[in-house]
């Protein structure tokens, strides 16, 4: 009898059973459970089936967390070490990141959904490197003297506020969360972490490692828990400093809110996007800008806050890169996310599901044509995945071009001028990302100018790096951006001292 071949997916879950989950809160340098015992399903979205459960954190594991990330401020055990010092932590983490970067991929895939082959080589690449932009930058920064007279010395220098809580979302689980601890710890802050509830489990595994680095206890503290409890009594607690977050626009204005009714803490919000890729009448090379179009809307399942969910075209153009679209979406292969095949992997959880064929359905019935996809798919799996889908002959007054799917639907519509074109672009209540396509360096200046976009590509889709700042315009951010070197002024405040001689 011939044996059976185990295939990449065997391995991995044979890896992942393996592992040794961490499904604690991370407080004070150890594991903890909740405090009232409380936890909940950590479900796979590749099959529906239950991981492990995980601690449910609370207010009381919040204002816990609060506490030690106090005293480990104001006893200076990491924000007065010298700056080389806390540079060989962060490089120190960034390296353990780098040697246990297939664990973290696999821990992402299986608990978000996304195919593992992007989580190792897109959020653990980047997350790397966004430990190591910022642990380099800690003591290459120097504050500033005023031009003051000759009786009189002034200093301008920035100070970590003291205890920063980051919420991130759970697209990009560990990536999100770097992107803001990474900042926030070079410059000497406390933090406290609450990962999404549907994807925790990196986030309380880089906390392991973050220790392992050498960060003192209580300087980075991970309370796992839902938004409507331990994400507000975050919004709420009078002794966070500032507070930034990724995530929807509701849950933005609620913590904006929450400030005003505790604190006025410092907040900073990245709320999401409708992006528009905008295809000019004298674009070429129409399979490229296809591809590009593909990707832009289809990686990581659409669940991308500047996913390219919408194609904007010059009428002359737009049956010719419609076939070229056809065909790459055509190569997007829809599979379990643990297949080094698949570029379409499950969506996040079952709600998301059926919130995304709850826009599907709304476009079809408000006049879009459907070109291709429309539906779920795999459902024998047991898991979350929609057909990748595109809608032709969409108006900007439609649903579907205006509000946020957070899935793998494009939107194309079409303009007659440039004029019309900026416009619709323009026409949504956020301004996170756009590209414009041409082969006019003029236009390339002019539009790109003109679009309402915290980031604006030209001839290309999503070209990133640590280096760039990320943010939006509109109800697309609120507060500093993500990234590069500005980003450690949001995790900063000013000080003015003023000495006679």
């Amino acid at each position: 009898m011939t044996a059976t071949v185990p295939t990449e997916v065997d391995r991995l879950l044979e890896t992942a059973r393996s592992l040794t989950l961490r499904t604690d809160a991370f407080i004070d340098g150890t594991f903890v459970p909740a405090l009232a015992g409380r936890r909940f399903d950590c479900i796979s979205p590749r099959d529906g089936r239950v991981l492990t459960t995980i601690a449910e954190g609370d207010r009381e594991d919040i204002d816990r967390a609060v506490r030690s990330a106090r005293r480990a401020f104001e006893d200076g055990r990491w924000a007065k070490q010298h700056p080389r010092d806390r540079r060989r932590v962060l490089q120190a983490l960034a390296r353990l990141i780098e040697q246990h970067a297939d664990e973290l991929a696999l821990l992402e895939s299986l608990d978000m959904g996304k195919p593992v082959a992007d989580a190792r080589a897109v959020d653990i690449r980047v997350t790397v490197q966004c430990f190591d932009f910022y642990a380099e930058a800690i003591d290459k920064r120097y504050d500033e003297v005023a031009p003051t007279d000759s009786t009189t010395f002034a200093t301008i220098t920035r100070e970590p506020y003291g205890v920063v809580a980051a919420i991130v979302p759970w697209n990009f689980p560990l990536m999100l969360a770097a992107w803001k601890l990474a900042p926030a710890l070079a410059v000497g802050n406390s933090v406290v972490l609450k990962p999404a509830e549907a994807s925790s489990l990196t986030a309380i595994r880089l906390a392991e490692l973050a220790a392992e680095a050498g960060l003192p206890d209580g300087v980075l503290n991970v309370v796992p828990g839902f938004g409507a409890t331990a994400g507000a009594a975050l919004g709420l607690h009078p002794d966070i400093d500032a507070i930034t977050f990724t995530g929807s626009g509701p849950v933005g204005r609620t913590l904006l809110r929450a400030s005003a009714d505790s604190n006025l803490k410092e907040v900073s919000l990245e709320l999401g996007g409708k992006s528009a890729q905008l295809v000019l009448e004298d674009a070429t090379e129409l399979d490229n800008i296809a591809a590009s179009v593909a990707s832009g809307i289809f990686f990581n399942q659409g669940e991308v806050c500047s996913a390219g969910s919408r194609l904007v075209v010059h009428r002359s153009r737009k049956d010719e890169l419609i076939e070229h679209l056809l065909r790459a979406s055509a190569k997007m292969t829809v599979g379990d996310p643990l297949d080094p095949r698949t570029s379409v992997g499950a969506l996040v959880e079952e709600k998301h599901l059926h919130r995304v064929l709850g826009y599907i359905a709304t476009a079809t019935d408000e006049g879009a044509t459907t070109l291709t996809g429309g539906a779920q798919a795999r459902i024998d799996s047991g898991g979350y995945y929609v057909e990748p889908t595109i809608f032709d002959n969409v108006t900007p007054e439609m649903t579907i071009a205006n509000e946020e799917v957070f899935g793998p639907v494009l939107s194309v519509l079409t303009f007659d001028d440039i004029d019309e074109g900026v416009r619709i672009a323009n026409s949504t209540q956020y301004g996170l990302a756009a590209a414009v396509w041409t082969t006019s360096l003029s236009n390339a200046h002019l539009v790109s100018r003109a679009l309402c976009a915290g980031t604006v590509w030209v001839n290309n889709y999503d070209g990133s790096d640590i280096t760039v700042p990320f943010g939006g315009y509109k109800q697309s951010g609120f507060g500093a951006h993500d990234k590069s070197l500005h980003a450690l002024d949001k995790y900063t405040t000013l000080k003015s001292t003023w000495m006679k001689l």
